[in-house]
């Protein structure tokens, strides 16, 4: 996944929700996400990866639950939390990085 490792070397934080369509915290999760996405707007870029169709990353990252967040920042984690989070507290974590 190319793509994934160019997004997370931006400047710019990366919330990045690696998630599973069964899983139900993950889908309370997605309003969430759109909330945060409409108080942040292009500040932040905030990536979905599906943990069944992305097993390699999954691996490389060792997601073990989910849903996981990860913040990155020019290609580092800056943050790593599992679990339901609102939106608030994920906006407050992400203006640490900005």
């Amino acid at each position: 996944m190319n793509d994934f490792s160019e997004v997370i070397k931006n400047s710019k934080p990366t919330l990045v929700d690696f998630y599973a369509t069964w899983c139900g915290p993950c889908k309370m999760m997605h309003p969430i996400l759109d909330k945060l996405k409409e108080n942040v707007g292009d500040a932040v870029s905030i990536l979905k990866i599906d943990v069944d169709k992305n097993q390699e990353l999954s691996a490389q990252y060792r997601i073990q639950s989910v849903p996981t967040l990860m913040i990155f920042k020019d290609g580092e984690i800056k943050w790593r939390s599992a679990g339901v989070h609102q939106a608030d507290a994920l906006e407050s974590k992400l203006k640490e990085f900005m």
